[in-house]
């Protein structure tokens, strides 16, 4: 029997180096899997796992830490940026950057989220956007759709009950602090270029002091919307992308 060599520079994927011999807990079709393997390719492809640290948050990437080979720290929920701004500012030479869920970042965390955008903190926040709260049961978030179900609203959001999906993205992209402002996604193989392509930028402005960089992927939640990784996918391209478009909002 003839023993096969496979030369690694010939594969198609690799693992990243920065990615943890970890069996991840995540949904089949989670969008979060994809992010976390973009984000230490960029952090590698930077020569920054030295000078990296990342906010953990609370919702279904708590244990983020685990997948990825970099310093952490854990914040309380919807605290990541106050976190962030503190470490940032005590360690200024270090690329800081929060990874949150639309709960953890615009319910809870509003307020955290704008003001440290407000003021213009040198952090990168990357904010996935699924329209739900996942991890504990798949209630309505405040990025939920007009008539879309959930746990807390079965016959689906009602707007004057429960008022519009906050767009957060949009609102902070007004702000003088604000460098950056994009939303993206992970569904194709283009969309993920784009979306690596946008999360180096963010890295680059923590580490060049412009500004406060948020980079949001819209995602999708196959547990959550109680359908199969494929027919999450066609329903985010056709009822998430109307309402939250894939581009740059700011880029400077």
């Amino acid at each position: 029997m003839s023993t096969i060599i496979i030369d690694p520079a010939n594969l198609v994927y690799a693992k990243p180096e920065l990615m943890n011999d970890e069996e991840m807990h995540y949904c089949p079709g989670c969008s979060h899997g994809v992010v976390h393997k973009l984000i230490a390719e960029v952090i590698s492809e930077m020569d920054l796992r030295e000078k990296t640290i990342g906010i953990a948050p609370v919702g279904c990437a708590v244990f983020a830490y685990n997948y990825l080979d970099i310093d952490w720290q854990e914040a309380a929920h919807g605290r990541a940026p106050a976190l962030a701004t503190a470490v940032k500012r005590l360690l200024p030479d270090r690329m800081v950057f929060t990874y949150q869920g639309d709960g953890d970042l615009a319910a809870i965390g509003t307020a955290e989220t704008i003001h440290a955008a407000n003021r213009g903190e040198n952090i990168a926040i990357i904010f996935i956007n699924n329209g739900i709260y996942g991890m504990t049961g798949g209630q309505m978030a405040p990025t939920t759709l007009p008539n879309m179900k959930t746990s807390t609203s079965p016959d689906g959001r009602d707007i004057n009950e429960n008022g519009h999906p906050l767009k957060i993205l949009d609102l902070l992209a007004k702000l003088d602090g604000v460098c950056l402002a994009t939303r993206q996604s992970v569904h194709t193989a283009a969309s993920v270029k784009k979306a690596k392509r946008m999360i180096r930028k963010a890295f680059e402005n923590s580490m060049e002091n412009k500004g406060t960089s948020i980079v949001e992927i819209v995602s999708t939640c196959s547990s959550g919307w109680k359908m199969t990784p494929a027919q999450s996918n066609d329903w985010m391209v056709e009822n998430m992308f109307p309402a939250y478009p894939l581009g740059d909002l700011k880029n400077i």
